[in-house]
Formats: C-alpha cells, sequence, structure tokens
C-alpha cells in the first residue's frame, strides 16, 4: 500500500507571448501580483513555429519566459491559471489579448503546463483547467514527447528549462513554500 504524502513544490515558469516589448513589460507586475517576485529568464524568442495567436494578437510575436522566486505547491497550478486568465483580460483592448500567459510547473521530473484545453494526455485539475505533461526529465535533460508543442521540444527552450531545473533544485533545499493563486 502506498502512503500518500506532499510532494516538493515545484517552480513556477510562465510563458509570455507578445508582439509588443511594452505589453511584457506591463505583464510582469501583474504576474507578480499572483506569483510573488518574479525575474526574466533568457531572452525574446521569435513564437514563429505556430499561426495560432496571430490572427488574434497580430505579428511578429515573441515569447519570454518568467521565472517565479519562490517555490509553490503542486496544487496551485489551476488557480494560478484562472488568475493568468484575468490578467490576459485586463490586458485585453478591443477584446483581443495582448498577452498571453501560459503557467507551467517545473519539477525535477517533469514540466507540466496548464490549459484549458481538454486533449487524451491531459489531467483534469478542476475549475476547466487541465494538466499537459509537457516535457520529462530523464538522462540529464528534458525530453519532449509525442505531444510536446514544437517549441517545447526545441533545444532552446529546453535548454532553458533545463538550467532553471538547475536553480530550483538547489533553492528548493532551504526555501519555505508559500500559497499562490
Amino acid at each position: 500500500m502506498s502512503v500518500r504524502s506532499e510532494p516538493r513544490p515545484a517552480r513556477l515558469v510562465v510563458s509570455v507571448i507578445y508582439r509588443e516589448e511594452r505589453r511584457f513589460t506591463e505583464a510582469v507586475p501583474r504576474v507578480e501580483s499572483v506569483a510573488g517576485p518574479v525575474r526574466p529568464a533568457g531572452g525574446p524568442l521569435p513564437f514563429d513555429r505556430t499561426e495560432y495567436y496571430g490572427r488574434e494578437m497580430g505579428a511578429p510575436l515573441f515569447r519570454r519566459f518568467l521565472a517565479a522566486g519562490r517555490a509553490v505547491p503542486r496544487g496551485s497550478l489551476a488557480p494560478i491559471k484562472v488568475a493568468m486568465e484575468s490578467i490576459e483580460a485586463e490586458m485585453s483592448e478591443g477584446g483581443r489579448r495582448t498577452v498571453n500567459l501560459d503557467p507551467g510547473l517545473l519539477t525535477p521530473e517533469s514540466f507540466i503546463l496548464a490549459t484549458g484545453k481538454n486533449f487524451s494526455h491531459r489531467v483534469y485539475l478542476g475549475n476547466g483547467v487541465f494538466a499537459d505533461l509537457t516535457l520529462v526529465y530523464r538522462g540529464g535533460e528534458f525530453r519532449p514527447l509525442p505531444w510536446t508543442y514544437p517549441d517545447y521540444a526545441s533545444d532552446g527552450v529546453r535548454s532553458l528549462l533545463g538550467e532553471l531545473r538547475r536553480e530550483h533544485l538547489a533553492e528548493v533545499q532551504g526555501e519555505t513554500v508559500t500559497s499562490c493563486g
């Protein structure tokens, strides 16, 4: 019989997709109102592997990641996703988003994105939010799965998340976990 226990906390990582740099800058304090202090992780990356957001947000689009400065309970992903959707709505103009905020949890073993879209490999968390197992850590690196979005499967994003994983492992030992969302 297994014995239930709380897993180690995770590092919150938020993907910010935007067209105008000022929108990224405006999003940071709003994200911090939910996640606590965050810092940019890596530089702007072209968001050009899909045109999914182009009609709504325009082009060209860019992606940057924000890494939270504190670890969060793994059960906080759904409320954080809901809060990020509220920020997207606040920052919208004319019914169109100016930023897309996708939170994910980075753990020693995986990277899990929150989404509002159901699919066969996604697990329902509650409040309309699903967990998407996006990358698994195996053999010293994050590895994509058959359904991993192409940009998350790229060497650059996987390397960046690997760096954040190393930081997280070093920091989580003495960090106090606080609730957010």
